[in-house]
């Protein structure tokens, strides 16, 4: 599978070297455990695609030709420490025991650390962003309030046959998409861009998001555990039922599928309903949305025409397709 092209762009190893040190200075605290605890993920890699985002975004200045500034950078590492706070706390109430391949913070040091880890991701994100302005603290503050929001709406459907298509999107604008597109915005804000390219990119980073979870829901159907790297099928045995469920309980195939969903599953009746997702056009249905929406934000960019972080994004909004049909094809 090609590289994602954002990694492919000018200066990108310098930039992403940043973005390792800046969150190395993030998580040090002033115990050695707290320390651990908080950069235990961060040693697992990730894509650092909001960081990566909030640089591109402010690379779309004309004229910003090199390295992305030390604040921009930051910018981008605020959002990450969000990011990778909430998924510590998502991994206390999931109860998981993996992420990103190795135990999760919850498994080693129990749920109690592991929340208070989370916090302390959420305090050095806001401490960042305060340091970049008021704008940007209120951005950041905002932000993870709609991230609790679409959480919240999630766990407000769980196990939830009857869940509506408006009532998963509104969700996964909160969880997800809310985070890309803050990290486009504060990186248009602190690179210095226009406002309406500014608020041109804060779009291109919400609609990129919705394509971006929708790519991965339709992955937890199809994709195994190591290309996952966390438990596939996860979202049925929680009850979130995601956009390729909601197509199939709609579909030939949805009375049986209610007959088996609407409660917690395991072994026999998971992999039962994990197949019934996967026949019909359910998952087709599913990929058509995400296209359309890589495809807005692929439009979204166009003035942009030119500039190569423009294109990145651009890239990686198509290689997002691309990624996912890479992994169908061995399934």
């Amino acid at each position: 599978m090609a590289e994602n092209p954002l990694l492919a762009l000018p200066h990108a190893d310098t930039d992403r070297a940043l973005v390792e040190s800046e969150l190395l200075v993030a998580v040090a605290a002033p115990t050695e455990a707290m320390t651990e605890m908080a950069g235990h993920l961060l040693g697992a890699g990730g894509k650092r695609v909001r960081p990566l985002f909030a640089i591109a975004a402010g690379g779309c200045l004309p004229g910003a030709d090199g390295p992305a500034p030390l604040d921009v950078v930051r910018g981008g590492v605020s959002v990450e420490l969000v990011h990778v706070g909430s998924l510590l706390h998502d991994d206390v109430i999931d109860e998981a025991v993996t992420r990103r391949g190795i135990e999760s913070v919850n498994a080693r040091w129990g749920n109690l650390r592991a929340i208070l880890a989370g916090d302390f991701l959420l305090a050095k994100a806001s401490e960042i962003a305060a340091s970049l302005g008021t704008e940007v603290a209120g951005l950041l503050a905002a932000t993870i309030g709609e991230l609790c929001t679409g959480e919240v709406l999630e766990l407000d459907d769980a196990y939830n046959v009857a869940r509506t298509e408006e009532s998963y999107l509104q969700a996964i604008e909160g969880k997800t998409a809310s985070l890309l597109s803050t990290a486009c915005r504060i990186g248009g804000i602190v690179g210095g861009l226009d406002r309406p390219d500014i608020d041109r990119l804060t779009e291109f980073g919400r609609v990129y998001g919705m394509a971006f979870q929708i790519v991965d829901d339709v992955l937890d159907v199809i994709a195994t555990d190591e290309q996952l790297g966390k438990p596939a099928g996860h979202d049925l045995v929680e009850g979130a039922y995601n956009l390729p469920t909601l197509r199939a309980l709609a579909g030939p195939q949805g009375d049986e599928l209610r007959s088996v969903l609407g409660a917690p599953i395991e072994g026999e009746a998971w992999a039962q309903a994990r197949a019934l997702v996967r026949q019909g056009d359910a998952v087709d249905e599913a990929i058509a949305v995400a296209q359309a929406y890589v495809d807005e934000a692929c439009d979204l960019l166009a003035p942009f025409e030119g500039r190569p972080s423009a294109a990145g994004l651009q890239g990686a909004s198509r290689h997002l397709i691309a990624s996912l049909e890479a992994v169908r094809a061995t399934a």
